[in-house]
């Protein structure tokens, strides 16, 4: 039996206690749960239209039917999986698994409306959609919504912590380092907002998408209506109207993409953090025991950090595969998505694995106010902008030039340099008294 130490991904080893919640949505028991799970709610829906012979089914025993998902085990999969051997079908298999359970219900009579004019991808594009809303909105949100909440609160812990900027790598005009954290939290809000206009979209509709079987059995239904109602209301989803055998897949592309785009802003939070730890603006927490390097005892490295980084970076390429891959399907489908699909949990446990060793990461900093203070004192060169912004205010000529050729010529600008050219300069002393106001500590704008 497969364990931590013996799983081939590190997703079910080293980290299988980040990610075993996802074992629920995205492991073969879950899959075969989910169909399962449509295949019920689809034959309780055509009783409830009724269809002929359908309307003998008491309504009373549908909550026992939805006992068959609700109550799905591991030994119920293992029957699956043993059916399946025989079919070489995964989804017929679950059919039969359905009908077995029919029969001992004494639903005999009624059993071949299991599956009843359907096709695989009927089954599967509504199950997949399905577990990935749900992982969504109980897992993967959460996760986001959380990291975003602890920037919010590092940056309004942090508001009036004054901080060198880096441009191109170089000192720069002084910002806030509440500020620099709230640009992540807000890039971030921003991109989750997009969630809430991206459906979680189906694919119901018979073998090439247009109801074939259902319309030759029974004309007189207006069975596009009813996929779309069975659908929204008994699975939560988005039918889409104009498919192949296979769903569209545009809309699960735009939720990878989206995906892919908040660990885009993580990841270059990761890479800030990590600079801000090198330049011991931050220093980490550490606990009794712990071992930050092998060889060198004094080193806490920035792990968290860099394993976020690196579960990102994975995630993202796995993302964008799938995004890119699974809009494309020859003629009227071909099976490349079947296998693509099955891997949809793998960059979300990458993106879970990401997320919580941010949260760790977070939470180890220790705000190094000296080093901060330090590296502003000694880039007195940055407030240049500011002097020369006000001397073009009042009409001096040259200003630019003159700050250039200051912060050029001297090896070092001081605090004494500035004193000493603001004092030289033929303007009134209001102007220079403004002008000495402006420190690398206070020229810092609005923040936040």
């Amino acid at each position: 039996m497969m364990s931590p130490l013996t799983a081939i991904s590190p997703i079910d080893g080293r980290y299988r206690s980040k990610t075993d919640r996802l074992q629920n949505y995205f492991s073969e028991q879950a899959l075969i749960r989910y169909r399962v799970r449509v295949e019920i709610e689809y034959f309780i829906a055509l009783c409830k239209l009724p269809l002929p012979r359908l309307e003998q089914v008491d309504a009373a025993v549908f909550d026992r039917l939805r006992d068959i998902y609700r109550d799905f085990s591991e030994q119920d999969a293992a029957e699956v999986k043993t059916i399946e051997q025989t079919t070489n079908h995964d989804v017929k298999a679950v059919e039969y698994f359905i009908k077995r359970r029919f029969d001992a219900l004494g639903l005999q009579d009624v059993k071949e409306y299991v599956h009843f004019g359907l096709t695989s991808q009927d089954i599967n594009n509504t199950a997949v959609p399905l577990s990935m809303k749900e992982c969504h909105e109980e897992v993967l949100l959460p996760a986001y919504e959380q990291v975003v909440e602890h920037l919010e609160r590092c940056a309004a812990e942090w508001s009036q912590i004054p901080m060198l900027a880096h441009t191109h790598g170089q000192p720069a005009s002084p910002t806030n380092l509440g500020k620099e954290i709230m640009v992540f939290a807000y890039r971030m809000r921003k991109q989750l907002r997009y969630f809430e206009q991206i459906p979680f979209g189906a694919k119901f509709g018979g073998a090439t998408g247009n109801f074939n079987a259902h319309r030759v059995a029974y004309p007189d239904i207006d069975w596009r209506e009813f996929g779309n109602k069975f659908v929204a209301d008994s699975l939560g989803l988005q039918r889409q109207q104009y498919t192949t055998q296979i769903e569209n897949y545009d809309d699960l592309a735009a939720y990878l993409d989206n995906c892919k785009r908040l660990n885009v802003v993580l990841l270059d939070l990761c890479r800030d953090m990590w600079t801000y730890i090198s330049m011991e603006y931050f220093k980490q927490r550490i606990k009794a025991g712990e071992v930050g390097s092998s060889a060198m005892p004094h080193k806490v490295n920035p792990i968290d950090f860099e394993n976020a980084e690196g579960n990102l970076g994975l995630a993202n390429a796995i993302l964008e595969h799938l995004s890119h891959k699974l809009p494309v399907s020859r003629m009227q489908r071909d099976l490349t998505d079947s296998t693509v699909t099955r891997n949809l949990g793998v960059p979300v446990a990458h993106t879970v694995i990401a997320l919580a060793s941010l949260e760790k990461g977070l939470g180890k900093l220790l705000l190094n106010e000296h080093a901060i203070h330090d590296d502003l004192e000694d880039n007195w060169a940055v407030v240049a902008e500011a002097l020369q912004t006000i001397l073009r205010s009042v009409g001096y000529p040259n200003p630019y030039e003159a700050l250039k050729q200051l912060t050029r010529t001297n090896s070092k600008v001081t605090a004494q340099t500035m004193a000493e050219f603001i004092d030289g300069l033929d303007v009134a002393d209001d102007i220079k008294d403004r002008m000495r106001a402006v420190t690398p500590h206070n020229y810092t704008g609005y923040g936040l």
